[in-house]
This record gives C-alpha cells, structure tokens and sequence, in this order.
C-alpha cells in the first residue's frame, strides 16, 4: 500500500498538472482565435478517446482475467461496422451492446 504523504503528492501532483493543462487553452489562449491546423486537430480529439477508452476492454477484459474471448471482439466488430455504415455513435454502442449481450448468452 502506499504511504499517506505519497498519495497525497500523487494527487496534488495530478491536480497541478490537470490545472496546467487547462490554462494553457483557457488562461494563455483565451480569447485569441487558433490557428487553422489546430482546430482542424481538435476535430478528432472526441472521436479518438472513445476507442481508447474502449479498445483494452475488448481486448485485455477484467471479467476474462484479461484473455480475449469470441462475445467481447464480436461486440467490438458489431460496434465498429454500424458506425462505419451509419456514422452514428449510439447505433454503434446499442448494436455493440446487443450483440454484446446475445453473445454472452450463447457462449
């Protein structure tokens, strides 16, 4: 475990930084308009942190002790082909989801 003081330089450590990254956009950019290239990047940063967030559960899952199974990566491909097809993020988490949850009954 780890000790009192440590975490607690842990968290102040995270605060700081979070704070940091926050007023760099907000603090120093404010109301100054961004460059063209940096708005055409900032476009993609939501689209990019849903897989992040979802890719090491389809691939390392807790419920499996981390081994890839057939329902999780079945779920994955469902999600990815409606959302290629539609371009809609609920009709990939509700197809993702359903076959998520037929999956597991089968299998």
């Amino acid at each position: 475990m780890i000790d009192r003081w440590e975490l607690w330089l842990v968290i102040a450590g995270l605060g700081l930084g979070s704070y940091a990254m926050r007023f760099v956009f907000m603090g120093l950019v404010g109301r100054r308009p961004l460059p063209e290239w940096a708005l055409r990047h900032l476009r993609y940063t939501a689209v990019s942190i849903f897989p992040a967030l979802v890719a090491p559960l389809v691939v390392w899952p807790e419920a499996t002790g981390g081994t890839l199974d057939a329902p999780r990566g079945l779920a994955a491909l469902a999600a990815l082909g409606i959302g290629m097809l539609t371009r809609n993020v609920f009709a990939a988490m509700a197809a993702g989801g359903g076959v998520l949850f037929v999956a597991l009954y089968w299998f």
